[in-house]
């Protein structure tokens, strides 16, 4: 049955200060910005329940962060609440003086953010930091230090004295999260607010602390609030889930009834947007969300999804959808959709194809229909030895890889694996050692970029994690991508404009954009900026490190149609590294797994993914969060962390974590490589056929 709000109240508030660890009533927030109010969040109400998980998603600049740093008390100071109320654990924050709020923030509250290495003071000793927590909450100094190390095995970290001692940086970024939590848990408190806690962070360690979270959060009953853009990391951790757009709650319900069944064209459009299994650039385009998020400010009427919406129509423009209510599977399921009943029936949506003006003026297609294919890099027993106090860190140790002609290899493993010491190498930014190889179109390269002749420079470019470091902030967009121009095209006047303007077609980059400053731009459009600019000299071969990882599920979509596009039409070559395998898996032709600096397996990616695999990379792919909940119990759980590269493991590098380690063989011989399958090789002890009974019957025993 369907109802508008009124016959649904939001909920009984004095009966949400004895039974929920966060109430928000009604909140509405604005930040003052040139003169005038903007609403960032507009009557948004929900609560989470102790003990309970609730996820909060929706893309970048819909509210999320700040529904956060509002129930913290801990807004800008141009923000403020204009309308509701915030409880929690029962305590109204806006009610209470100084005291009484850093009270509040000590002992019920706590957040934990998505970069720990900020979070961290990089000056003290983690011993420092932790038990300066416990001291907030009411410890002696000498009780403090006590309760810090229990803390620190409590999260998991095997040797809690060393840490103690060690500064930030010389910890991992799963550790100095761990570190974090600690802290974070430090006062028991009634609700921990996760703020994108594994973005950055490999398959591995997110899984390692989501696994954290999950089995804290049994065991002290404290309910989370968990802020992410990932919503297979949502499917896994949240019983109920809250979908924001534009600064209003569009639809909430119960984590597995919202994925199974959206019930707004908005949740559909983020769960199409993921690159799933069985999903390739080869077969299937990604769905996109077409248009940007509305200008901060009120709507004043119709509903505020109704200019990117597929469903919408004169009604949507005039009415603004009430929260309509149906019983779900797993309790009452709300959507502001007058057309939820059909949103599931969206037909799918592609993105825009490549425009045909700009192709017509883009390089041909560098396949040109060769039916063999065509060898464009090559490297060839490369390895890179750096000097660091006290020995030398062995980065890369004989790799051998090539890269095809309109082929994408995916890099994948840990960080500290060696990828993007490889790309540095690949690209000329460093220099291997000697008797390493790099060829280019049979062509051997020197080793590093200033010997190499302009062709060479132009034939391999990269495009990086972050646009804001890669990117003058200052300069506008013509400018960067014009200089790139005159640089690796030789272009000048008329015809570098032309081709300025054929390329910001090709990157979908609108002509209005071109004059903007760079610190204008969301971040999907800076990553295209980006591309346009490392496709300014027509490259053979783009290095893409980690080129989506800090981007929405729909602006990722977006970018990685968009290198699928570009691949089509240009044939040009990716060397694509990411943490992500799912994206790894839809974009990539082959794979290539390091571990440690070692090549352990290499393959076509349907074969890497499908198995049998090495044991590392059977832990890496079990890691991948789903939509459902049922990936966990397939997980393979690494021991330990990853080794130093300055003082690896002898025989096989990998057995000091394998699960599948068969003894002495392990710890005293450098595996050889085998063969899997065509062009399918895995180094490992274990044979290959014996690898897929173990893998296969431990699937089996899993479901």
């Amino acid at each position: 049955m369907n109802a508008p709000p009124s016959a649904f109240p939001a909920f009984d508030v004095s009966k949400s200060e004895r039974t929920d660890a966060l109430t928000i009533v009604g909140l509405t927030v604005s930040y003052r910005s040139r003169g005038r109010d903007r609403e960032v969040l507009q009557d948004v109400s929900f609560r989470v329940r102790r003990g309970e998980a609730y996820g909060l998603v929706g893309e970048s600049g819909c509210g999320k962060s700040t529904v956060a740093m509002a129930a913290l008390r801990y807004l800008p100071r141009n923000g403020k609440v204009k309308a509701g109320r915030i409880l929690i654990a029962g305590q109204d924050p806006s009610a209470l003086d100084p005291d009484a709020l850093r009270t509040m923030r000590a002992k019920s509250i706590s957040m934990v953010y998505q970069d720990p290495a900020r979070a961290l003071n990089p000056s003290l000793t983690v011993a420092r930091q932790v038990s300066e927590a416990f001291e907030a909450a009411g410890a002696t100094p000498r009780e403090a230090l006590e309760r810090t190390v229990e803390m620190l095995r409590r999260v998991q970290i095997a040797t809690p004295e060393r840490v103690m001692s060690s500064y930030p940086h010389q910890l991992s970024g799963g550790m100095q999260q761990r570190v974090v939590i600690a802290m974070a848990l430090a006062s028991n408190p009634a609700l921990l607010i996760l703020d994108e806690p594994t973005t950055g962070l490999d398959a591995t360690v997110e899984a390692e602390v989501l696994d954290l979270v999950a089995q804290l959060r049994a065991e002290s009953g404290t309910a989370v609030l968990f802020i992410s853009h990932n919503l297979a990391v949502i499917g896994r951790m949240c019983e109920r889930v809250g979908v924001l757009y534009a600064g209003k709650l569009v639809e909430e319900g119960a984590t597995r009834d919202v994925f199974a069944r959206p019930r707004h064209p908005y949740t559909v459009g983020l769960l199409r947007c993921l690159p799933v299994t069985g999903r390739s650039k080869d077969t299937d385009r990604l769905d996109t969300i077409a248009g940007h998020l509305p200008l901060a400010g009120p709507v004043t009427h119709g509903c505020i999804y109704a200019e990117r919406c597929r469903l919408a129509d004169d009604r949507c423009r005039r009415e603004a959808p009430p929260p309509y209510r149906v019983s779900a599977k797993h309790g009452d399921q709300m959507s502001r959709c007058h057309y939820h009943e059909r949103a599931i029936d969206l037909p799918r949506n592609a993105g825009e194809p490549p425009d045909a003006a700009a192709q017509s003026q883009c390089a041909p297609s560098a396949r040109g229909g060769t039916e063999q294919p065509v060898l464009v890099l090559r490297a060839e027993h490369v390895s890179k030895t750096f000097h660091v106090p006290g020995g030398t860190l062995r980065a890369v140790d004989d790799v051998s890889l090539d890269l095809m002609k309109g082929e994408t290899l995916g890099l994948v493993g840990e960080s500290g694996s060696g990828k993007t010491t490889l790309a540095r190498l690949l690209l000329g930014l460093v220099s291997p050692d000697a008797g390493s190889v790099i060829e280019l179109d049979g062509t051997r390269l020197p080793a590093r970029v200033t010997r190499r002749n302009d062709a060479q420079v132009k034939s391999l470019q990269i495009v990086f994690q972050n646009p804001d470091s890669a990117l003058n902030r200052s300069h506008s967009v013509r400018r960067l991508i014009g200089r790139a121009l005159s640089r690796l095209g030789a272009l000048r006047g008329q015809a570098r404009d032309a081709r300025l303007a054929a390329l910001a077609a090709a990157v979908r980059l609108p002509d209005r954009y071109l004059g903007v400053r760079t610190r204008q731009l969301s971040g999907g459009l800076k990553q295209r900026v980006a591309i346009a600019r490392a496709f300014a000299g027509e490259p053979r071969v783009v290095v893409c490190d980690e080129p989506t990882s800090a981007l929405d599920v729909s602006v990722q979509a977006a970018i990685l149609n968009l290198l699928a596009d570009l691949q089509r039409e240009r044939g040009v070559s990716y060397v694509f590294i990411s943490h992500d395998l799912n994206v790894v898996r839809y974009l990539s032709d082959r794979i290539a797994v390091l571990y440690l600096g070692r090549l352990m397996e290499t393959g076509p990616a349907a074969a890497v993914f499908d198995g049998p695999h090495h044991p590392y990379t059977e832990a890496l792919i079990s890691s991948i969060p789903t939509l459902d909940s049922n990936g966990d119990a397939q997980r393979v759980r690494l021991s330990g962390e990853l080794p130093s590269a300055s003082a690896p493991p002898s025989g096989c590098v990998f057995h000091t974590r394998c699960p599948r380690k068969l003894g002495a063989i392990c710890e005293q011989q450098d595996p050889p490589m085998h063969m899997a399958g065509d062009a399918h090789q895995i180094r490992c002890h274990i044979p290959v056929d014996e690898l897929r009974v173990l893998q296969r019957d431990t699937a089996h025993s899993t479901t």
